[in-house]
This record gives C-alpha cells, structure tokens and sequence, in this order.
C-alpha cells in the first residue's frame, strides 16, 4: 500500500484504504473516493493532484492525497 502522491499519472489504482479524521473521510467519500473504487492521477501540480474518479476529474491537495492508500 502507497499514499496516491506516488502513484504514476494514466495508471489506474484501487483505492484501498482512507485516513484521516471522520470528517476528512466523509469528504473524500463525497468527492467519490470510495474502498474498492478507481482512481487515476491526470496530472500532478507542486504535489497537488487532479484525478479521474467516477468520470469525474477532481483536484485534490496533496494532504488529501496523501490520505488515500492505493
């Protein structure tokens, strides 16, 4: 298991754990990063990233990031 701040761009991954506080975790859930679910890195800007979850693209920090095992 890696944070996805390490995951390659077009490689799509299996989230398989989220950290965090409850809150943190529910907001995560609400943008689609659910366990079992795909996510997959677009591009990586000074650590933030903008993923494809759910054929939705969302931009994440690399805090966020970092609380999503893959």
């Amino acid at each position: 298991m890696m944070p996805l701040t390490m995951a390659r761009s077009g490689e799509p991954n299996e989230i398989k754990r989220i950290g965090g506080r409850e809150d943190t975790k529910r907001f995560l859930e609400n943008l689609g990063f659910v366990t079992g679910g795909l996510v997959t890195v677009i591009n990586q800007i000074n650590g933030n990233l903008i993923v494809n979850v759910k054929d939705t693209r969302v931009a994440i920090s690399k805090e966020m990031a970092n609380k999503i095992m893959i």
